[in-house]
């Protein structure tokens, strides 16, 4: 079974609900999540916040904590998976936040380089990739991540 599959499967069980808030994946991890019949019964919305704009104005994510840290920044992701958690009460919120390819990157944060973070009610957790290969492949890797550490979550 697909990790999005195991994902959905204890959502739809203990019937909690996701929101995502997703600035590099452009909307994949909303894509594969509504590929599974019922995501429906789990899935609230998914908000493509590309810009610093959207962050700031659907997210909650305070301008000054992009311009301090960086729109690349594990307390941006924070504040990205909270706001989408919080903004449509939903059980749980992922933010991934990161450097696709094939430009972008910066010294300090190459291409592949990414923050993703999970939110539920009790406490928030956030981890630090580098992902390698193609803008495709590196937004794919990050999903997949995403999910696996939703599913740290899941399991508390």
């Amino acid at each position: 079974m697909r990790i999005e599959q195991e994902v959905a499967k204890i959502l739809i069980k203990n019937k909690k609900t996701l929101s995502l808030a997703e600035s590099c994946t452009g909307g994949l991890l909303s894509n594969f999540l509504t590929d599974i019949s019922g995501s429906s019964k789990f899935l609230k919305a998914g908000i493509v916040a590309y810009s610093n704009e959207a962050k700031t104005k659907f997210l909650k994510v305070p301008s000054k904590l992009i311009a301090t840290h960086g729109a690349v920044s594990s307390q941006v992701a924070i504040k990205m998976a909270n706001g989408a958690r919080k903004s449509l009460s939903s059980d749980y919120g992922i933010g991934i936040t990161g450097i696709a390819g094939p430009t972008g990157s910066t010294k300090n944060k190459p291409i592949g380089f990414a923050f993703i973070a999970a939110s539920s009610k009790k406490h928030d957790i956030c981890i630090q990739c580098q992902f390698k290969g193609s803008r495709k492949t590196i937004k794919s890797q990050a999903c997949k991540k995403s999910l696996g550490l939703l599913s740290v979550l899941l399991q508390e």
